[in-house]
């Protein structure tokens, strides 16, 4: 018998190593699949028990809508997605200096004034920039203010 050579013995360790790296890669990828998986459709479970209250469909309405409401802590694409309508006219380009964008910003504050954590459309607002923009229809933080005001307003005409 032949012993190997010192090269091909490299190749059938590689060829090893990799097969034990690729089996290692499936088994965690498998594991982590089937472990910790959510429900397909995690509002389903909310609405039989909302349905079957003994209050009836009138007083669900207002629970779903603001549970579905996104806070101030959730993430953007989040926030946007349902307060973005309110803040259409702001600006999307960052200003130097400040964190995140006009749009950012006035979205942060509708889902504050949405949560209560803001009492008024104002402090809601307070980080907005009062700073006049040439070509644009009153400054940042004005518009923010009457955006704020008519989702407040909105909030508060549900029967």
């Amino acid at each position: 018998m032949t012993s190997l050579g010192c090269r091909t013995k490299r190749k059938i360790m590689r060829l090893l190593l990799n097969l034990a790296i690729g089996t290692l890669i499936v088994a965690l990828g498998a594991s982590s699949a089937f472990a910790g998986r959510p429900p397909s459709h995690p509002g389903s479970s909310a609405k039989p028990s909302a349905t079957s209250s003994a209050e009836g469909s009138e007083g669900t309405d207002d629970t779903t809508s603001d549970a579905q409401d996104p806070g101030p802590d959730a993430s953007l694409p989040a926030k946007a997605k349902a307060y973005g309508s309110h803040c259409q006219d702001q600006s999307k380009r960052h200003v130097a200096g400040q964190t995140g964008t006009p749009f950012s910003q006035c979205v942060t504050a509708m889902a504050r004034l949405a949560h209560g954590v803001s009492t008024s459309p104002r402090t809601a607002c307070a980080t907005m920039s009062k700073a006049h923009v040439a070509g644009e229809q009153g400054t940042p933080f004005s518009r923010c203010v009457a955006s704020a005001a008519k989702l407040r307003k909105s909030k508060h005409q549900h029967p």
